[in-house]
């Protein structure tokens, strides 16, 4: 008992991200979460250049129209489960144990729940939400085929991210990743045979993301309940804590719904781009899966930093939190740029990837061509946002993301297409609103007394 004590200290000294230079820390714990990510997208990347490569234009827009959707249902729960790392990366810097426990065993119940409902809802609304999209009539059967079967992965997707939750907010970012890589190899492969030699079309490609998702979820889970880690899930101990609920949902809450309204507008965002017809779709499609794999170190820095600062504030280390997110910043802006500019040059290229047809490869270098070189300032804003929700402040990138990339990015749309009949307004869109975001969030966090906000945290972790 003593050793398994004594390991697990040491363990937890490992995973600490409140001692060590920190540009080091951040960038350890980030490079994990990165090629997470970059598997991830791999599910929808692979999706696509399969069933592009054998299917055809019109499968390939079935695919690509989904993005839209399967980004609004995995939003919200990514955005809900905030709530939870942040609580446990306080209580993990603290040194609370006994909270550390609540948390994470009400987490994986609300997952579960909220799994099962998720995929109920998006096997049964999925053609009415791609009819209100204004899919194409030639496109639908496809596109409804493909997200159906997705959607019954779902369950699996929640509970992935979920121990992905919970590694990360402990500072182990290693773990999601090895699972991620078998699951992700396994998604490739299952892809190739089951659309290249079975024929299954985008039922293939859907059915192959679903068993990859199930297989990186029970991979995590497994691990969790083995008693190989700082802390272990114990099925006798799976309850929900209503005080510990509560903060989850008001902690997260608000990133949930910023996730969900955020891909509500993109959905507005698709059916203008789909009002273009199938090519538009195809091409824009491709973009999209490229631009994702742009976001992954933006995306992977920001969620670095919530929990870097959630466990130095539970530390009570002002000074080290203002030091994290000022070169988190910095690391996160020069990513994005190379990236975007690499992107912007070779987008003939890359975007050929999907397609050999040269009117789908067209639109896709249209936007390439006009968002890219702007990453810098998408950057900022989700290094922001990511540093206010591990300091518990989830309100304020709600509500900025909200009015901004929501509803301004909509009106300047909808009011832009009308006079203009352009698809290259609909691109413009987007630097415009990283443009707004970045520099109002920017200001928000320059104003923040974190010394005193430490205070208060660690007063209210002692109570």
């Amino acid at each position: 008992m003593n050793y398994q004590r004594r390991e697990s200290n040491m363990n937890e000294e490992k995973l600490s991200l409140t001692e060590g230079i920190v540009w080091k820390k951040l960038i350890r714990f980030a490079i994990p979460i990165f090629l997470g990510n970059l598997f991830q997208q791999m599910y929808n990347a692979v999706d696509s250049l399969v069933v592009g490569n054998f299917c055809g234009n019109e499968a390939l827009a079935a695919v690509s129209s989904s993005m839209s959707l399967q980004q609004l249902f995995i939003g919200f729960f990514q955005g809900a489960f905030i709530g939870a790392s942040v609580l446990i990366s306080r209580s993990f810097g603290a040194k609370d144990r006994e909270g550390m426990d609540k948390a994470i065993h009400t987490t994986v119940v609300f997952a579960l729940v909220m799994g099962v409902l998720l995929t109920i809802l998006g096997v049964s609304f999925t053609p009415t939400i791609l009819r209100w999209m204004g899919t194409p009539e030639n496109v639908m059967p496809n596109s409804v085929t493909y997200f159906r079967i997705y959607c019954m992965g779902l369950l699996g997707m929640v509970l992935y991210n979920t121990t992905n939750g919970i590694f990360n907010a402990l500072g182990d970012s290693k773990h999601p990743l090895y699972y991620l890589i078998i699951s992700s190899v396994t998604n490739a492969v299952l892809d190739v045979i089951f659309v290249g030699g079975l024929d299954m079309g985008v039922a293939g490609a859907a059915l192959a993301t679903t068993i990859g998702q199930f297989l990186s979820a029970i991979l995590g889970l497994v691990h969790l309940m083995s008693g190989r880690f700082v802390v272990q899930i114990k099925l006798s101990k799976l309850r929900v804590y209503p005080e510990v609920l509560k903060q989850i949902i008001t902690l997260g809450l608000p990133s949930g719904v910023q996730n969900s309204v955020n891909s509500m507008a993109n959905l507005v965002v698709q059916a203008n781009i789909n009002a273009f017809g199938d090519l538009a779709m195809g091409g824009c499609g491709s973009y999209s899966k490229l631009q994702g794999f742009v976001f992954v170190p933006v995306l992977s820095m920001a969620l670095a930093l919530t929990t870097y600062v959630g466990q130095n504030m539970g530390a009570n280390k002002p000074e080290r939190v203002k030091e994290g997110i000022r070169q988190g910043m910095m690391i996160s802006v020069t990513m994005a740029e190379v990236l975007g500019v690499i992107l912007f040059i070779f987008a003939p290229q890359l975007v050929g990837l999907f397609s050999r047809d040269p009117a789908v490869v067209a639109y896709g270098i249209q936007q390439a061509r006009l968002e890219t070189l702007f990453y810098f300032l998408l950057a900022i804003t989700h290094a922001c946002a990511g540093a206010l929700r591990g300091a518990g402040k989830t309100l304020i990138p709600m509500s900025v993301i909200l009015s901004v990339w929501c509803a301004f990015r909509v009106i300047y749309i909808e009011g832009m297409v009308r006079m203009i009949t352009d698809i290259r307004v609909v691109f413009s869109a987007y630097p415009v609103t990283w443009a707004i975001s970045s520099f109002i969030l920017l200001w928000i966090i320059k104003r923040q007394n974190w010394e005193q906000m430490c205070q208060k945290m660690t007063k209210k972790l002692e109570k």
